[in-house]
């Protein structure tokens, strides 16, 4: 992880769970949320399938990001969908506002994971590029060492 934009990805996703865990937790023990979620075991699925995923994602795999994107398509996409079939109160906008957000992160982390790729494929170091992306000074080296006769 060298790109402020993979911290700032995986704070959030961090974040997200951690709420997605209060709002399990408290519709677990009966105590009305911002949200609620659709299936309370797939929810525990999903909230272990992502803490994999951002251990995936700290290491740089494009595992974590596709299987992010997968898991929480299903969940929170099919969220989205009822919602937007029938709305009939605040908490049904609340659980599509969080539902679009758990939609848009895994897009965003997936893209960060795609563009860090060429990164990865086409390292650029300032320490060891000076020399040996400098043709210059491979050509001096030839000619120097074409000088040298050295007699045994």
């Amino acid at each position: 992880m060298k790109n402020l934009t993979t911290y700032l990805f995986v704070i959030f996703m961090a974040m997200f769970w951690v709420f997605r865990i209060v709002v399990a937790f408290c519709y677990n023990i009966g105590v009305d949320f911002i949200a609620k979620p659709m299936d309370l075991n797939f929810e525990i699925v999903l909230l272990f399938l992502t803490f994999v995923c951002m251990i995936l994602v700290v290491k740089r795999s494009m595992l974590g990001g596709i299987l992010y994107l997968i898991g929480n398509g299903l969940y929170f996409g099919t969220s989205i969908y009822n919602t937007i079939m029938s709305t009939t109160g605040l908490t049904d906008y609340m659980n599509a506002f969080f539902s679009f957000i758990g939609i848009l992160l895994p897009i965003l982390v997936l893209f960060d994971l795609l563009l860090d790729k060429n990164r990865k494929d086409h390292p650029v170091d300032k320490k060891t590029d000076w020399f040996y992306k400098n043709k210059d000074f491979d050509r001096k080296f030839d000619e120097r060492a074409d000088r040298n006769e050295y007699k045994f």
